[in-house]
């Protein structure tokens, strides 16, 4: 093993006592950077993700251009289902579009678990690109979406405020819907095994509309896969469970071998830190939409955050995705405000 130059994240992440907690937002490899645009108005979406010459300059471009303590893979959650034979497009003013969503058993037992290396061999291709082109500055992320979330976007079709259709099918046909889950489950395990063999230094998982369940479905039809593949990768790689909306597994989640726990904006720290018993790393939560505060408010709220998850056991990010029409001194002086911080 080559050792990292800037490992404050790969620390955080197992509990050490840091200087400063190390930063990273989620979606930073994108739609918020002008050299982003450039690429987007040349290639389609997933010629980006299937092209490792284009997904590495764009997953190294935050790094350079804003300064970030960890790298995330240019990719897609949706490459998964992609692989599986379910038909994935990506519609400019839509987002991701399914002309064939699964809506019967049939439909279920049509989805393949495939051969990875053979399906997803180009993200493969992009890690190892990636990690030359970081020549071991900071870590890299890798990540799936969580099966649930999978399940959601296969079954409605495309995004929704309600995922009622996905919801539907999980209650009026609880067989297929787990069957489905099951093949999400195993695909993406391999899927992640595979980057782990091809060298990212952590994975993070998406629960990006667990939020959407109750709490009691959430155990049912979320929770108890994203358990299989934390089960089933922890022992070789520090994984990261992201739920949004999902405040209310929080203290089961942090008794599940992950290695930090990703946190939204709803959530405030205190009561994180209350759910999870101070027991684990925690990532988060500044509300994407804030970046569009002033900059010394940025700046104010960013250390005001720090303070109030402590510095130790901690990554700040922001608590969803960043948004495309945040200016890119904005995102700077939130990662700056976190680098510069000094504890009280």
């Amino acid at each position: 093993m080559t050792m990292i130059k800037n490992d404050l994240f790969l620390r955080a992440l197992k509990g050490e006592t840091v200087e400063r907690p190390p930063v990273w937002m989620m979606r930073q490899a994108g739609r918020y950077l002008p050299d982003f645009m450039k690429i987007k108005e040349k290639y389609d979406f997933f010629t980006r993700c299937r092209t490792p010459e284009l997904a590495t300059e764009i997953t190294v471009m935050p790094i350079r251009q804003v300064g970030t303590d960890a790298a995330i893979l240019f990719s897609d959650i949706l490459v998964v289902p992609q692989a599986m034979n379910i038909e994935v497009e990506m519609k400019p003013g839509v987002g991701p579009w399914l002309p064939n969503p699964i809506r019967s058993a049939q439909d279920v037992k049509d989805a393949v678990v495939p051969n990875v290396y053979e399906e997803l061999g180009y993200v493969y291709n992009a890690i190892k690109m990636t990690k030359k082109e970081l020549d071991n500055e900071v870590p890299l992320i890798g990540f799936a979406g969580s099966p649930w979330t999978i399940f959601c976007y296969c079954v409605q079709g495309q995004g929704s405020k309600n995922f009622d259709k996905a919801k539907q099918f999980c209650f009026s046909n609880p067989v297929a819907a787990h069957e489905l889950l099951q093949k999400i489950t195993d695909t993406t395990i391999a899927y992640l095994k595979g980057k782990v063999e091809v060298g990212v230094d952590a994975v993070q998982v998406f629960d990006s509309w667990g939020g959407m369940l109750s709490p009691e479905d959430y155990q049912h039809f979320s929770w108890k896969y994203i358990q299989q593949i934390i089960d089933a990768l922890k022992d070789d790689i520090p994984v990261i469970a992201f739920g949004k909306g999902c405040w209310f597994a929080l203290e089961q989640m942090s008794q599940s071998g992950v290695s930090a726990l990703g946190v939204d904006w709803t959530c405030s720290p205190e009561n994180a830190r209350k759910f999870t018993n101070n027991s684990i790393t925690l990532q988060g939560n500044f509300d994407p939409s804030r970046l569009l505060s002033p900059i010394p408010e940025i700046e104010r709220m960013t250390i005001e955050m720090i303070d109030r998850f402590g510095k130790d056991k901690y990554i700040a990010n922001l608590g969803h995705g960043i948004l495309p029409n945040i200016p890119v001194d904005h995102a700077k002086a939130f990662v700056n405000a976190v680098k510069n911080y000094k504890a009280k």
